[in-house]
């Protein structure tokens, strides 16, 4: 791996996970000596991270975790909301039907009180399987962009067990839709899952700030 691949993954992973909180500097000096890395491939890895929104350039010697508020939120999830009901509606006409009632039976059997992790995994095929069954470069690529920043908002769930237990029913109620081939109500379950998600967000950062 490339030392600005590898720099760029270790901050993009800090940055998702929380390590590196909205507003951290990232001083050139102090991560290229943390991160092993010379500051060439580490200015490489900030201009990708500047790219994705992840970070921003205060000054030429200052960078920055970019932050995330409430109308950050509420943009994202926007955008969000016309992919992937967008995907969910295709999916369910291109998709594979057993695909999607494999993963909807392991919704019904997973249980969030067992961790988040395993979920979150879950989660993560699940993307993939729609990526696959809508077979659009374009709409993927959207997509890719926004689960890059969706992984920040999600770290306000992850201490909310109700909150996750609505998800996982959300998600079967999903991927059953599409295996049933029901492209209305794989759209308008995935709008009830995103709306419940934003006001979840929404809450936490409320109570951040309070």
């Amino acid at each position: 791996m490339k030392a600005s691949d590898s720099a760029y993954a270790a901050l993009l992973t800090e940055i998702q996970n929380g390590v590196l909180a909205p507003g951290a500097v990232l001083a050139e000096v102090e991560q290229a000596t943390r991160l092993g890395v010379s500051r060439t491939p580490l200015r490489e890895a900030l201009r990708r991270l500047a790219a994705d929104g992840l970070v921003a350039q205060l000054s030429p010697r200052v960078t920055v975790v970019a932050a995330l508020d409430a109308d950050d939120v509420r943009q994202l999830f926007e955008l969000r909301r016309a992919l992937e009901e967008s995907a969910a509606r295709i999916a369910a006409t291109r998709g594979d039907a057993a695909v999607f009632a494999a993963l909807a039976a392991e919704f019904a059997r997973t249980d969030p009180d067992a961790g988040p992790d395993a979920y979150y995994e879950l989660i993560a095929r699940f993307d993939a399987a729609i990526d696959a069954a809508a077979s659009n470069e374009y709409l993927r690529s959207a997509l890719r962009t926004v689960r890059t920043h969706l992984v920040r908002v999600r770290r306000m769930a992850r201490d909310n067990p109700p909150r996750l237990a609505e998800s996982v029913r959300e998600h079967h109620l999903i991927a059953s839709a599409i295996a049933a081939r029901d492209a209305d109500l794989a759209a308008h379950a995935t709008h009830v899952h995103l709306h419940n998600a934003l006001t979840t967000a929404l809450e936490s950062l409320l109570e951040e700030t309070a």
